[in-house]
């Protein structure tokens, strides 16, 4: 049985994309069978990979408005090991359109339901807003993965991000559990960026991975040639942090 991970941040900016493209990336690396779900109506985990989100038929917006199957979106092996429901702009307007529906909060985990046996980690990429899409993402995951950036208001976000979750669990997912924390764009340079790192760490009951993503100009780079860091520059220290990461949540969902 898959597990299926939200990774969610209301804050935007803070490498919530970029943590699902390369994380998945890296875990399909190890070996596990993955599907990345693109909840964001930018798309950019979507073209991230390479892919038209544009000229796509069949997306999270079709699905989540039942106009298809999850089998009908799903693009099965865009690399080794990784597989991928694209989205596309058309999603902005399902907040709208699923005014009144019967139990819309559960759209998406039904429709996962049916495959999540196929997959090791299912990983869905939420929109930088605590929206329908987001609630059904939080709905259909066992945990939340949570990406944060060094930077002096970390804390602030992240306490929003938690009470939305804890009402998820409460009234719609009562298994719901806070992956981790993920710290994304660490500066070497700066004092600031260890200190966001200690403060978080002491202030948190939540688990913190080890793992720290750096501030990485490769990184920055990637998603614009359409490939995983693991791809376009596989020696780089991001490609290893994200590799580090896989690993780590992979030893940690061990244990």
């Amino acid at each position: 049985m898959g597990k299926v991970i939200s990774i969610a941040n209301q804050k935007g900016g803070v490498g919530k994309t970029t943590t699902a493209i390369n994380l998945s990336a890296a875990l399909a690396k190890q070996g596990k069978k993955v599907l990345l779900i693109d909840c964001d109506p930018q798309g950019n985990a979507t073209s991230g990979f390479g892919i038209d989100k544009l000229s796509e038929e069949n997306t999270v917006y079709e699905l989540m408005l039942g106009d298809c199957s999850v089998n009908d979106c799903i693009k099965k092996d865009i690399r080794k090991n990784l597989s991928l429901i694209p989205s596309n702009v058309n999603l902005a307007g399902a907040d709208i359109e699923l005014i009144g529906k019967d139990k819309k909060e559960f759209i998406l985990k039904e429709e996962i339901d049916w495959v999540v046996k196929e997959f090791d980690y299912i990983l869905i990429d939420c929109p930088p807003s605590l929206n329908t899409l987001t609630v059904n993402a939080m709905v259909a995951s066992s945990t939340v993965l949570v990406p944060i950036q060094c930077e002096y208001y970390a804390l602030e976000g992240i306490s929003q991000l938690i009470y939305t979750i804890n009402l998820v669990r409460e009234r719609l997912n009562p298994t719901l559990n806070i992956e981790g924390v993920v710290f994304t764009m660490f500066d070497t340079r700066t004092n600031l960026s260890q200190q966001v790192v200690n403060n978080v760490r002491e202030n948190l009951a939540q688990y913190v991975f080890e793992t720290v993503i750096p501030r990485n100009i490769r990184l920055a780079e990637a998603p614009s040639h359409g490939l995983p860091i693991t791809e376009y520059d596989a020696r780089s220290i991001g490609a290893k942090s994200y590799m580090d990461l896989a690993k780590e949540l992979i030893k940690k969902n061990k244990g």
